[in-house]
Formats: structure tokens, sequence, C-alpha cells
């Protein structure tokens, strides 16, 4: 496998967060790893939110394969909720393997296909508005209303400004829209690009996941509609 980093077997591309910002902003070290040139993004994105009011604040960013087959397998095995498109609770034991396989995808990543294994993507939250653990990064907390929903619409407008954007949008991606999830696009754009999905078929067929027989059938496919089916970059106006 040539870039073991595309599918979370490798971290040695990141730095950690933690050693370049004074104090700590996730009770999961892990997660406070990122690649280089997105951490340093990200602490201007965070300024500039601050002077506009916001305490930008990383709930999750890296989580590698294991982490993420980890929380894959909960949902698959019923130790962990699954959420509907309107993130109400699925009855697990009524469904086929194929209909567990989509319902998980709704909100979860399939291991080794999670764009949280590059380092470039970050889940956030306004801490003026939240608290960590108050967050449970659902729809209703970035929409009308809700807590975060300012500082949503905040970083559609200015995060590509500083190279980040959704990835996840109504009607633009495979996955649900994630109004929380930003990328940032210089360097994950470039990852997407080198993604093989024959690596993963590979990975796949060694691990221990369920249900590994429907995810094999299937893979090449959610790798079109989960991997690279995201919504398009954006297009910034040259500076004057």
């Amino acid at each position: 496998m040539a870039q073991p980093q595309l599918y979370g077997l490798s971290a040695t591309h990141l730095v950690d967060f933690e050693a370049n910002v004074k104090g700590s902003i996730n009770d999961y070290r892990e997660s406070l790893l990122l690649e280089p040139r997105t951490l340093k993004a990200f602490l201007s994105l965070k300024q500039a939110a601050l002077i506009a009011g916001f305490d930008l604040c990383i709930c999750s960013a890296y989580r590698n394969f294991d982490r993420q087959l980890a929380i894959w397998n909960a949902k698959a095995r019923g130790q962990r909720a699954l959420l509907d498109n309107n993130s109400q609770p699925i009855v697990h034991e009524n469904l086929s393997p194929d209909e567990l396989i989509d319902a998980i995808l709704l909100w979860s990543a399939l291991p080794g296909a999670s764009r949280h294994h590059w380092g470039t993507d970050l889940d956030v939250y306004d801490a003026n508005k939240i608290t960590k653990a108050e967050l449970q990064l659902v729809s209703h907390e970035y929409q009308l209303g809700g807590p975060c929903y300012a500082l949503a619409q905040w970083l559609s407008l200015h995060g590509p400004e500083y190279g980040f954007y959704f990835p996840y949008q109504a009607g633009l991606s495979g996955v649900s829209p994630e109004p929380w999830h930003i990328s940032y696009f210089p360097v994950a754009a470039c990852y997407l690009a080198d993604y093989d999905s024959h690596d993963l078929i590979q990975l796949i067929a060694q691990s221990d996941i369920s249900p590994k027989a429907a995810l094999l059938a299937r893979l090449s496919d959610i790798v079109d509609s989960h991997v690279r089916f995201v919504a398009p970059l954006p297009v910034l106006d040259p500076k004057p």
C-alpha cells in the first residue's frame, strides 16, 4: 500500500495541535493530530472566528482505522444508536445487511474511507454557545435556533478564504449534510485524487468488520457514492 495515511493506517504525516496551542481542546489525544498545513490554516481561521465573536473549537479531527472500525462495528452490532436522516433512532433488529450498511453510512464513514483519517477534516462547534459535553453533533444544533447556527453560517461564508469548506452538503454529497464538518480542501483534494478503492477492498477483506460479505459486494459503489461524491470545491474570487 503506497499511501497508508489515506486509509487511517499511519499518522506520521500529522502534528499535534496541543503542542502548537496552549491548552487542550479535546479529551481524546488522538483527535488533536492534524496535517501541518491544515493546522496552520485552522489557527488563522480560529483567530478570524474569534474576532467575529465565535470560539471555534474542535470536537473531533483525526481518527485512525481502528477507531473508525470500533465506531462502525458498535453500530452494526447494536451497541450504539443508529439514526435516520432526521436524527431519529432506527430499530437495528429490523434491518437487512444492506439496510444496515445504508443506515450506518448516513452518519458514519466506513473505516478506511473516512476523511478524518487524513488530518485535514475537523468537526467544529462554537464553545461560546455550547460545551463539548453538551454537544451531540446533530443537525438541529447547526440549524436556525441552534447554538452553532451562526457559526455554521459564518464558516460557509468565510471558511473558503482560509481553505476550509463543507464537503457534505444537501444534494451535493453521498454523505448526509454535516454542517459541523469542515475540510481543508487544498490538501484534502489531493488526498482524494490519490485514493485507491483497490487498497480499501484489501483492507476491508482483512478486517473484522460487520457485515463483511455485504460490504465487500458493494465496496466500489460505496467509494463512488461516499468518498468521491462530495460537494464541489469553492470558487474563490481573485484578490484585487
